[in-house]
């Protein structure tokens, strides 16, 4: 729903001057239906159940082979099946309508749930640490074989469940998202296929908690992202790959707009993003067409799906001054 503020017109006559809402909630509903994300649910639960069995058959067998590196991995795609589970629940989530208690429905659920993750990943990497470095005192015969053997399990699980998101990888960020963290983790099992290998010509049995400790950096760096921006999208901050800069010079581009102001971008989910603004159109209520094309131009340019607008007609002067880019 666009908001419109300001006096209403029929051809050139002014009306009246009170506020009126449009509701192009018909407008809207095309358009989302349009622009409809593909249901990814098969793959969502294909992706999770194999990479949930073979964190259990890694685990098992990092256990046997006494291998960190195999456990390390078990604990990098277990933040797989848990990154899996959140872009589900936020594809789910998105799609329950709202309420009178929840009006944007439960969007912003995959942002705490994200944060989260975050923080029990980072605890994990602490635990997967400590044991990598005491294995370097305490060298411990580590079964090569099975390293690999296993490892290699996983660039085959994990580019399988890649491939099952490749279709939605370039329309959807919350896809995009979950492919490129299979991708990147197939990788990484091949650094363990490296390091039994390794291990098995040399017999240099540091390698295995070096390789370790290059496993956990991985995460953490991957981690890192995901804390800081759902720390950032949690409170509300304007998303990274939007300028709100661009966003106002756009905004003020448009048809009879001479200012934008109160301008504010904000996530409502880990992949929709809200935007609220005032718009100084001294000529009036510009219309419908004026509204659709708004908001076309805010979602091809900067993914906006849900803006609404406040047209103002005269010149606020109290709004001039402090306002910077809000």
């Amino acid at each position: 729903m666009l908001l419109i503020l300001g006096p209403r017109f029929r051809g050139d006559e002014r009306r009246d001057s009170f506020p009126t809402m449009h509701d192009h909630s018909q407008d809207q509903a095309g358009h989302a239906h349009s622009h409809a994300p593909k249901d990814f649910g098969f793959a969502f639960a294909l992706g999770t159940a194999l990479n949930l069995g073979f964190v259990a058959i890694e685990a098992l067998f990092g256990i046997i082979a006494n291998s960190t590196a195999l456990l390390a991995d078990a604990g990098h795609n277990l933040s797989d099946v848990i990154g899996l589970l959140v872009a589900w629940g936020a594809a789910i989530l998105a799609r329950r309508p709202a309420t009178e208690r929840f009006t944007y429905g439960l969007r912003s659920t995959s942002i705490l749930a994200a944060l989260g993750n975050a923080l029990l990943l980072i605890f994990a990497c602490g635990a997967i640490a400590w044991e990598a470095i005491g294995r370097f005192a305490e060298p411990k015969p580590v079964a090569g074989m099975t390293v690999i053997v296993v490892a290699a399990i996983g660039i085959l699980v994990n580019g399988f469940t890649a491939w099952l998101f490749m279709a939605g990888r370039k329309d959807d960020l919350n896809i995009r998202g979950a492919y490129l963290h299979m991708v990147a983790d197939a990788g990484v099992s091949l650094g363990v296929v490296i390091a039994g290998v390794a291990i098995l010509l040399t017999g240099w049995l540091w390698i295995d908690p070096l390789v370790s400790l290059a496993i956990v950096a991985v995460i953490l760096w991957s981690t890192w992202g995901l804390l800081r921006d759902s720390i950032l999208l949690a409170l509300d901050a304007v998303p990274a790959h939007i300028e709100l800069s661009k966003v106002k010079t756009c905004l003020e581009s448009l048809p009879g707009v001479t200012r934008a102001h109160h301008v504010h971008v904000w996530a409502m989910s880990t992949n929709e993003v809200a935007l609220t603004a005032h718009l100084v159109m001294p000529g009036g209520h510009p219309g419908d067409a004026f509204f659709k094309n708004a908001e076309h131009t805010l979602h091809e340019r900067f993914g906006i799906d849900h803006p609404t607008l406040q047209i103002e007609t005269a010149e606020d002067k109290d709004s001039r001054h402090g306002d910077g880019e809000h």
